[in-house]
């Protein structure tokens, strides 16, 4: 299931579990904000000639299977992902036109696991995330 990739002068296949949340973990992603974010967050990583291959957003929290190139890091990445959809979400969905300050949408911290001859495992566990919260949440209720 190995997919190198190549730059100039090197070949790679590195690939990363990314979980973030948003700011007090509020249940913020959902409807349009959703559909939104999901283009936003595929088209830059694109700009970092990074690749989402799995993905998915919750109502509060992002995980993300991830390839970056060896010429960035990765907090560089997530960084930069979750700084610019930030400014994103506040001009389309919070009526700010400029950059604003003193305002966060994702909480400044994030978890993330490299992925290598686990990739399947990982894949599958990120496609049934929703599948076993809601399980977990039935089970908290009647427990």
């Amino acid at each position: 299931m190995y997919d190198d990739q190549s730059l100039s002068h090197t070949r790679w296949d590195y690939k990363y579990h990314v979980v973030w949340i948003p700011k007090y973990r509020k249940q913020k992603i959902y409807g349009s904000i959703r559909k939104y974010l999901g283009k936003i967050l595929h088209d830059l990583a694109g700009q970092k000639q990074c690749r989402i291959l799995e993905g998915h957003l919750h109502s509060d929290h992002v995980h993300m299977l991830l390839s970056i190139p060896p010429k960035y890091s990765v907090s560089q990445v997530v960084g930069f992902l979750k700084g610019k959809s930030a400014i994103q979400i506040a001009r389309n969905f919070q009526g700010r036109k400029q950059n604003f300050t003193g305002q966060h949408f994702w909480s400044r911290g994030y978890y993330v696991s490299t992925v290598g001859k686990d990739e399947n495992i990982v894949r599958e566990y990120i496609r049934n995330q929703e599948r076993e919260d809601k399980r977990l949440d039935q089970l908290n209720l009647f427990g």
